[in-house]
């Protein structure tokens, strides 16, 4: 006569195949930052209106928010169950900024912003051109 499992390995088989399942969904979502499926989550066109001082800005405050988000991730594995608590709660945020600041580093390419333009650059004055004269410059 043949063995049946006992009744009580069944579940414990479909817990380990749903953990081992979950696992594996889970750890495909790890390297999705900086995949270009991140690209979804930014609009392309977002910074194609924006000059080279709009960009600065933007770029500014894009590494702000990924460091930011970089403490927060750290803070939150410090504690119990503090890597998924990180997962839950920032990825998505560290994905968006991450895809967000790719863009903005490639228009800022595009529009070769490394280099000062003479659009950045002041106008010097007209030859025989006198300075305006500010006020409580005069001598009295």
């Amino acid at each position: 006569m043949t063995e049946r499992p006992h009744l009580s390995q069944v579940p414990n088989r479909a817990f380990l195949a749903g953990a081992l399942l979950l696992s594996v969904a889970l750890g495909g979502c790890a390297g999705l930052g900086d995949s270009a499926v991140s690209a979804a989550f930014v609009d392309p066109a977002r910074y194609d209106l924006y000059d080279c001082q709009q960009l600065e800005t933007e770029r500014k405050s894009l590494a702000s928010q990924r460091k930011q988000i970089n403490d927060l991730i750290a803070k939150a594995e410090t504690g119990a169950g503090g890597a998924v608590v990180a997962e839950v709660a920032y990825r998505n945020s560290y994905i968006s900024v991450q895809a967000q600041s790719k863009l903005a580093d490639e228009v800022w390419a595009r529009n070769k912003c490394d280099r000062p333009s003479a659009e950045a650059m002041p106008a010097p004055p007209p030859m025989g051109a006198r300075a305006p004269l500010r006020s409580g410059s005069a001598v009295y």
